[in-house]
């Protein structure tokens, strides 16, 4: 018996994640040299403004992480809103942000009602924690705009645009991040679909800033992406 469309497009996002998977858990060892040292002292600016989209989500109760290496640290329920992607909208867009605090005040904002702002995934300044807080088919309130939160994965990265800390283990952990979504929904490696905060139409932020490494970081992901099989 032939095989239903969703069938197979499951099982293509059973195989980008298990790739992903392992080529999180070996790294990027021949593009970058893992740095030495403990984790950089970050500095403590004013926070980040709020982004508000869409109503109260369903509740959520699924504490499984959709990217292995990820640890689930979870969304309040009023900051995203619950969905069945790809099926109810595509996903054709990875959204580059940067936190402007550390990442606990970011978990304890993404927990506060009142906040009505979340992100699917955080990455620590060195790359060595990937925090997950929303489930990739629930729609994350992070660009500022409905149409592309609706169509989109948005990642965040701990730093700040006048002080920016982007060590190469924070580029080589979010590169093979953003190459396993980009085959998972089969999005392009290109500059048309994988953008910064401030590239999305209207938007009013500016991160990740002019020191974000675009050339360097759509080096990794395409690599890392030739080398997921799917």
């Amino acid at each position: 018996m032939e095989d239903s469309p969703l069938s197979r497009r499951r099982l293509l996002w059973g195989a980008a994640g298990t790739a992903g998977t392992a080529l999180a858990a070996v790294g990027l060892p021949q593009l970058i040299r893992p740095e030495e040292g403990a984790e950089p002292a970050l500095p403590r600016p004013g926070r980040k403004a709020a982004v508000a989209a869409g109503p109260p989500a369903a509740p959520r109760t699924d504490p499984s992480v959709d990217y292995a290496p990820a640890v689930w640290v979870e969304a309040s329920e009023s900051n995203y809103t619950a969905s069945d992607r790809p099926e109810a909208y595509p996903i054709e867009y990875v959204v580059i942000h940067l936190t402007t605090d550390t990442l606990p005040v970011m978990f304890a904002r993404f927990k506060d009602d009142a906040e009505r702002v979340s992100a699917h995934y955080m990455i620590s300044a060195t790359g060595t924690r990937i925090a997950q807080c929303v489930r990739e088919r629930d729609v994350a309130w992070h660009s500022g705009s409905v149409w592309y939160n609706y169509r989109s994965i948005g990642i965040e990265h701990e730093g700040w645009t006048d002080q920016p800390v982007y060590t190469d283990g924070m580029y080589e952990a979010s590169a093979v991040l953003t190459a396993t979504i980009c085959a998972k929904y089969d999005v392009p490696v290109d500059r048309d679909h994988i953008l910064g905060h401030v590239e999305v139409p209207l938007s009013t932020h500016d991160d990740p800033g002019t020191v974000w490494d675009w050339d360097k970081y759509m080096n990794l992901v395409g690599t890392a992406r030739r080398r997921i099989r799917t």
